[in-house]
């Protein structure tokens, strides 16, 4: 056999991806499953956002762009962070990129390396352990709480910091569990990073615009003593319903910048035009949708949470922010990846075991709640009647 580089025995996937195959066999199997496993917005794209994709391709706007992205975007962007947070940006510094796993991948890229650490959020995005892992860097999870709200703690994180610390990964409103870092935890864990200057700082806001109960969004953009460190990630995803068209930014220091406009030189040269536009249209066009998508997102999590409250041993944090519950599961006597199954299998309903999201998440399940109130009380009815049958002798135990 041709041996490959040994980097990739160790790089892992995101399970939504498995679990939402896993669904649509059953449905075309001809099973109704309700899925609460991927985290994606069922709302289509606003109209004007789609037009401007349509415009730019009968325009005649279909080759190569940029690297960095168009000029007009990368400015729209800098307006848009100006207009929502106040924050200054220059559009030199701002890197249009296809989703934000490419912007998780170039960060710990270029800070992963053997003898490095990474602290990350756990449970978290399961990108973020995984490409530490294939770098050979260190992970160093930093254990988001219940007790918290699945918040940081700055006191935790920072004691986890190390002269080896090359990398930390901050991620508000976060995704699986919904928390919010509210901003005085912020302040001082940003006041405690100035003893560790030697250490980069990735911001994963992707769901920024998403946090509910009058709280607003915490930017580490506002900290400039660490802007000379800090990447933000943030994109059109989750706040416009345009998970599908693959498009997202970040922001970098200048020089960390030009080595990221590098790294999409040598790999995908650079972001379909078309959507391009269609990413000015949805900053600079109308943003009611993005208010009327939060306020739907806010009425199905407080059903969502109520519903889980109900269930028999299951409690659940209401969450501050994106469109995720994160129930404690550790009562039903089931382990949480064999429950997410058996809930797929036997119930028909999609959620993905807290295994999934690092080595905190067990006894936990992440529900997305980016699906109609309709079905999610169905969905909560199959969890009711599936959990109140008597369980399994197997059940406290991992499927082989």
């Amino acid at each position: 056999m041709i041996a490959v580089n040994p980097a990739f025995a160790r790089i892992g996937e995101e399970n939504a991806f498995a679990v939402l195959a896993k669904a649509a066999e059953l449905q075309r199997q001809g099973r109704d499953v309700i899925n609460l496993g991927i985290g994606q917005p069922d709302f289509k794209t606003p109209a004007h956002i789609v037009e401007a994709a349509v415009k730019a391709l009968r325009d005649g706007e279909h080759g190569y762009t940029d690297a960095t992205g168009i000029a007009p975007l990368r400015e729209a962007v800098s307006a848009d962070l100006h207009r929502r947070l106040g924050f200054d940006v220059s559009p030199d510094l701002v890197l249009i990129v296809p989703g934000g796993k490419v912007t998780m991948f170039m960060a710990i890229l270029m800070f992963g390396d053997p003898g490095a650490d990474i602290v990350y959020p756990d449970p978290g995005f399961p990108i973020y352990r995984s490409m530490i892992e294939f770098t050979g860097a260190r992970p160093v999870p930093a254990q988001m709480r219940e007790e918290n709200g699945f918040a940081f703690s700055a006191e935790e994180t920072l004691a986890l910091m190390t002269p080896e610390t090359r990398l930390v990964i901050l991620n508000s409103p976060a995704n699986p569990t919904g928390g919010v870092t509210p901003g005085e935890e912020i302040d001082k864990l940003v006041a405690g990073l100035a003893r560790w200057p030697n250490a980069a700082i990735l911001s994963d806001e992707i769901y920024g615009q998403l946090t509910y109960d009058g709280l607003a969004h915490r930017s580490l953009l506002a900290y400039p003593e660490i802007r000379d460190r800090l990447i933000l990630l943030d994109g059109w995803s989750k706040t416009y319903a345009m998970t599908g068209w693959r498009l997202g930014y970040s922001v970098w220091p200048k020089l960390w910048r030009d080595m990221a406009r590098k790294l999409a030189v040598n790999s995908y040269s650079c972001v379909n035009s078309a959507t391009q536009f269609a990413g000015i249209a949805a900053l600079k066009g109308p943003q009611d949708s993005v208010a009327a998508m939060r306020a739907e997102f806010d009425r199905r999590r407080k059903a969502v949470v109520a519903g889980l409250n109900r269930l028999p041993g299951v409690s659940a944090v209401t969450p501050k922010g994106a469109f995720y519950a994160f129930p404690n599961v550790s009562r039903t006597g089931w382990k949480a990846k064999p429950l997410a199954s058996a809930l797929l299998e036997e119930a028909g309903v999609a959620t993905i075991g807290g295994p999934d999201f690092g080595v905190h998440g067990e006894g936990y399940l992440r529900l997305s709640y980016a699906n109609s109130l309709e079905n999610i009380e169905r969905a909560l009815t199959r969890m009711a009647d599936f959990l109140s049958r008597p369980a399994s002798p197997n059940a406290g135990l991992e499927k082989p």
